[in-house]
């Protein structure tokens, strides 16, 4: 039972509250929020996703461009905090392995991975610092990445992230699922990966797990704390606060949402994928064809024969405040979020009103 809160722990890596700011693309957790996240003594976390994109770029510009970008956030940060961060890098984007290489060997504290079983990631990681970090959907997945971890690499995630079905972005469920989410619980998902965890911790490593998806409130901190998290994932309530690295347009939008305007899509990385409605994403769920092109073959999961726009180039044009030409991903709750605060203040009312509850 949570009766108070305490660093979290990733082996040996200390963080001093029990919240990880959630990976955002395209370049919406970037420098600016991963910093002021971490300074507050949360784990501000960069995306990793299409840092590099820009227009008129080759595949193999892009490349290049993308890992020098990592290293420069990762280094603009370090400038501005000494703190721990981490970083989400998708299984899915073609430059998965040299992006992980980016990451570890600037010694970045955490990696964290999904959009996929990251089974190969411990192979990629060289330096003894850097701690990896899965994320599941599942008992199953969580049991696999274990296993083969043990198996293969002799070693276990350093936490795991179980992320239930209100969770914004790349969703690791059906849409059956996600029409049925009122049967599919974050809280039950949650109590079967500790389940696997524990039994993985019989060897004598602590794998501390982590809830996301939907998670909006202290109240809901201290619901999923007390079944058994270590911490909890959050990236739809940074979005509204100053330092967030998205256009002011961006943020506007989800101020003005409502609980309707919050729908599932297919995207062209292969998942589900939650957005908020706009005139763009009633054209693209409507079939019609945005010409595109491919510049930058960032996902191995994409056929650009196949999809009907370029989802790199929508997350970025939305970045920018041009969300007549893409949309903004969202968690469930982004129509809760009435206005624009800090960093500072929105982390001092999740632990105030956390703290109201443990009391």
């Amino acid at each position: 039972m949570v009766n108070r809160f305490s660093d979290f722990h990733l082996g040996d890596l200390k963080i001093g509250l029990p919240i990880v700011q959630g990976g955002m693309g395209v370049k919406v957790s970037s420098s600016s929020l991963v910093s002021a996240v971490s300074k507050e003594g949360a784990l501000g976390v960069i995306a990793a996703v299409a840092l590099g994109e820009d227009y008129g770029m080759g595949i193999r510009d892009f490349k290049a461009h993308s890992r020098t970008s990592l290293i420069n956030v990762v280094r603009d940060i370090r400038n501005i905090t000494k703190n721990p961060f981490g970083v989400n890098i998708m299984c899915a984007l073609t430059n998965y392995d040299d992006l992980v290489d980016a990451a570890q060997t600037e010694s970045v504290e955490v990696i964290i991975s999904g959009a996929g079983l990251p089974l190969k990631l411990p192979a990629l990681v060289k330096n003894r610092k850097t701690k990896l970090v899965p994320i599941v959907s599942s008992a199953r997945a969580a049991h696999i990445i274990c296993s083969v971890w043990q198996r293969r690499y002799k070693r276990l995630p350093d936490a795991i992230v179980v992320e239930g079905p209100l969770a914004g972005g790349h969703l690791g469920y059906s849409r059956s699922e996600l029409d049925d989410h009122q049967n599919v619980f974050l809280d039950n998902i949650l109590v079967e990966v500790l389940k696997i965890a524990h039994e993985f911790e019989n060897s004598g490593v602590n794998i501390p797990v982590i809830a996301a998806g939907g998670i909006y409130s202290g109240e809901d901190i201290v619901r999923v704390m007390r079944l058994g998290a270590s911490a909890v994932q959050m990236a739809t309530r940074f979005v509204c606060t100053h330092e967030c690295d998205a256009h002011i347009k961006y943020k506007e939008l989800y101020l003005s949402a409502k609980q309707e305007d919050i729908v599932i899509i297919q995207s062209p990385v292969g998942m589900p994928g939650r957005v908020i409605n706009n005139d763009f994403v009633k054209r693209i769920t409507s079939g019609e064809r945005i010409d595109f092109g491919c510049e930058f073959q960032c996902l191995s999961t994409c056929n650009p024969k196949k999809v009907n726009y370029c989802i790199a180039k929508a997350l970025m044009n939305a970045c920018r405040g041009d969300l007549d030409k893409g949309f903004a991903m969202c968690g469930s709750n982004a129509y809760r979020i009435k206005k624009i605060v800090s960093v500072k203040e929105l982390i001092a009312e999740l632990m105030a009103e956390a703290n109201s509850f443990l009391n």
